[in-house]
């Protein structure tokens, strides 16, 4: 149905930075730089994870499915981000600009109620310590990993169904890196208020009720903190949860920024400055946050480079 919607418009032009021709080999260079890295310090956590029985926990069981999320995250849009810096046709057909946003939006989706998860998984090892491995037994995280991705496949089917469905019968060129939802609203010339009011709906779904499910695991965790007589006890205790911390900020701060801010010209270029972080640099920042501000891990990883030495 889509593509007999849309037989005029074969693809669309994904301008990024096109209208800086030479710094389109620097750039090239910079995201490979940045991709390698993201596939090497992932694949270095999923992998000591997996190997060392000291990190036999649901916390790092946890971490171990965000950075394998965070491989296929960037691995939905940085390959075609490469190869669109070195080549003159900068397209990408209709039908693989919706599944590009579709698994996108999975998978970002996804990563917002994995978080939320982790929250609950601090909780329960702050403040309920002696029942945490009877709460969090190997099922409810095995549940939770799996209730994160299912719960946002069919919302997003609508979602991309609807978007995909509008008559584009104007410019198709695309004013980011990648498919995503504003700049390709722009370039409908339907009206869009289903869209704009389903948007709102996922959006405080999937974004929001993670966020507060994360900020009321905090706040149960300050208060249980806050009543600790030892302060070597308190931080000790919250530097366990500063890393995830950090993440929880960077990835809401620029994501609420993007799907939550009016739309307008003026907003346009922030945005796909600020869709780069959320999608590429929080992935490349996650295993240097975890493996460097963690004992455990860093503990882990020495191990494996003495054996390998």
């Amino acid at each position: 149905m889509i593509k007999d919607n849309h037989t005029a418009l074969s693809d669309f032009i994904l301008l990024g930075y096109s209208e800086f021709p030479v710094l389109q080999v620097l750039l090239f260079v910079v995201f490979l730089f940045i991709y390698v890295g993201i596939i090497l310090g992932n694949g270095l956590t999923i992998y000591v994870t997996l190997t060392d029985a000291a990190l036999d926990s649901p916390m790092y069981f946890f971490l171990r499915n965000l950075s394998f999320l965070e491989i296929c995250y960037t691995s939905v849009t940085l390959p075609k981000m490469l190869v669109n810096f070195l080549a003159e046709n900068k397209t990408i057909s209709f039908t693989g600009c919706a599944v590009q946003m579709y698994f996108l939006f999975v998978l970002a989706s996804t990563e917002c109620f994995l978080l939320a998860a982790m929250a609950y998984d601090r909780y329960v090892a702050i403040c309920h310590p002696l029942r945490y491995k009877l709460i969090m037994s190997r099922e409810l995280s095995l549940r939770l990993v799996t209730g994160s991705l299912t719960v946002n496949m069919p919302v997003h089917v609508v979602q991309v169904y609807l978007l995909f469905t509008l008559p584009f019968c104007g410019s198709h060129e695309i004013n980011h890196f990648f498919c995503d939802l504003s700049p390709l609203l722009e370039l409908a010339c339907a009206e869009i208020f289903v869209n704009e009011v389903y948007l709102f709906a996922a959006t405080t779904v999937i974004l929001i009720l993670p966020f507060f499910l994360i900020v009321a695991s905090y706040v149960k965790i300050i208060s249980a903190i806050l009543k600790m007589p030892s302060a070597e006890g308190r931080k000790k205790v919250f530097a366990t949860c500063s890393s995830h911390l950090i993440m929880v900020s960077l990835f809401y701060g620029s994501a609420t920024i993007v799907y939550l801010s009016p739309r307008s010209k003026e907003t346009m270029d922030i945005n796909k400055l600020l869709s780069l972080f959320y999608t590429i640099l929080i992935p490349m920042f996650n295993p240097i946050v975890y493996s460097l501000r963690n004992r455990e891990v860093k503990v882990c990883l020495k191990k494996l480079f003495d054996r390998k030495v």
